[in-house]
């Protein structure tokens, strides 16, 4: 076994141990930080692919920024101590419709890329180089402004929703 095969399988194991206890937390702060160790896994696995931007964008972008509003959210509404709520009779067969489709499209993937048999290239050194990464800034905010744009106004149209629903149900309280 090589050193790289090592480190994906205990990344990997962490992974999906996190994942889990994202999944199955009780406590919804816990959850959050289940979530970002998951996603600090996935930036080791973007490094180890050699993608050292990508790996900082998701360390920067999604551990930092979007957890931090996550943690912001959750103890603004004090989600945290909430009681669960009563399930609607058409959540659960739409969550395992919806799921059998996920299902049936991964595996419809799984089959269709298995027929393909070009190699992997591998990761070329000159993909971590200043032009490159000028190459995908020009891109992204020449050819890709407008969906850049949206995510942002959405980012911010989720917080200012989520500082309402806080305000509202506290003053609801007294």
């Amino acid at each position: 076994m090589t050193s790289d095969l090592i480190v994906f399988l205990v990344l990997s194991l962490i992974a999906i141990a996190s994942a889990l206890g994202m999944l199955f937390s009780k406590n919804a702060v816990y959850s959050a930080l289940f979530l970002v160790l998951n996603f600090i896994t996935v930036a080791v696995f973007y490094l180890l692919l050699g993608a050292p931007f990508i790996a900082m964008a998701q360390i920067t972008v999604y551990a930092g920024a979007v957890m931090v509003l996550f943690l912001f959210v959750i103890m603004l509404l004090g989600a945290e101590s909430l009681a669960p709520s009563q399930a609607l009779p058409w959540q659960k067969p739409l969550a395992f419709t919806l799921a059998l489709v996920l299902v049936v499209e991964a595996v419809y993937i799984i089959l269709s890329r298995a027929q393909l048999t070009a190699a992997v290239a591998s990761p070329d050194a000159s993909l971590n180089s200043m032009d490159s990464l000028r190459e995908m800034a020009m891109m992204l905010f020449n050819n890709y402004l407008l969906p850049f744009e949206v995510t942002s106004i959405l980012l911010l149209v989720a917080m200012v929703g989520a500082i309402v629903l806080a305000k509202q149900e506290k003053v609801g309280l007294k």
